[in-house]
């Protein structure tokens, strides 16, 4: 019979790989947010990813834990990352429509650091000053894609991205909390639930229909958020927060080969060089993580 800490590194493993199976579905997803919002407001394609996610992930709950179950939760929290996944959502498709993905992604990348900040205080977890500097490393090589003279960052499109991280990092947090009391189906059943009927209720003065040829993209959409939200969702409750959140760091290696598939933007030798520094540092802060738990449990 393995030992707890056996078992819990197993888990901490199973959060690593549902983390980069949710930051590949999820830039999938955000290139089909991107060729949506040339078309429709920010608001409104907020309120069509949840729309296109909602009915698969709904059946997929009342079919595991039933009805009763997605109703006894705890609403204050529920409410608070409907809230956050809408300001989330929007900002970030407001970017995404006159920025690349992989500069995008590059801005977003403060995310893990505010993740790892806020899980000291409010997770009450320990971050060693290894995992501190690779994590502080990271961040350097953004800022080296960003540039010296900040270019991105203060344009709005910069500012919206990093609105959207905040965001994010806040909801990641509120998942650990939640995942103490309430089932994964109910936390993927009412994020995606508030986000349609939240956006949806925002962007209706500006709807606009919506045209034959883009319903495909639509319900890839749908597919690839309800994947990448399960995906992510159990990474946050089974991993540690400190350890799995630099793993969005592989989002831009992906947004760098969607860039060039479907937009024929490639970046350029700096932006190549801080990827480098953003990945390098990952995988070191992953390397350590191993060191210690090899360390605590020989």
């Amino acid at each position: 019979m393995d030992s707890p800490a056996h078992t819990d590194r197993r888990r901490q493993l199973r959060a690593i790989g549902l983390m980069l199976i949710a930051v590949l579905m999820f830039a999938l997803m955000d290139s089909a947010l991107k060729m949506l919002s040339v078309h429709y407001p920010p608001f409104q394609v907020a309120a069509i990813r949840g729309l296109a996610s909602l009915p698969l992930v709904l059946t997929w709950a009342l079919v595991t834990v039933g009805l009763i179950p997605l109703f006894r939760v705890r609403w204050s929290l529920h409410l608070l990352r409907g809230v956050l996944g809408i300001v989330m959502m929007v900002a970030f498709v407001y970017a995404l429509k006159s920025l690349p993905l992989s500069t995008t992604y590059s801005i977003f990348f403060v995310a893990p650091l505010l993740i790892t900040a806020l899980s000291v205080p409010f997770l009450k977890e320990k971050v060693g000053p290894r995992r501190w500097t690779a994590i502080a490393i990271g961040l350097v090589g953004v800022l080296v894609v960003l540039r010296p003279t900040g270019q991105g960052v203060l344009s709005l499109a910069g500012m919206a991205v990093l609105l959207s991280a905040l965001a994010y990092a806040i909801s990641a947090i509120t998942v650990r909390l939640l995942a103490k009391t309430d089932s994964v189906q109910s936390m993927m059943v009412w994020l995606l639930a508030m986000m349609a009927i939240g956006a949806g209720a925002l962007a209706y003065p500006d709807w606009v229909p919506v045209q034959r040829e883009h319903w495909p993209l639509i319900a890839f959409l749908g597919v690839a958020g309800a994947f990448g939200q399960y995906a992510i969702t159990l990474a946050f409750k089974w991993g540690e927060a400190s350890l799995i959140a630099p793993l969005e760091y592989t989002a831009l290696v992906w947004g760098v080969c969607l860039d060039l598939f479907f937009w024929g933007v490639l970046p350029d030798t700096v932006t190549w060089i801080g990827a480098a520094i953003i990945i390098a540092s990952g995988l070191y802060l992953l390397r350590r993580e191993k060191v210690h738990a090899e360390s605590e449990h020989p």
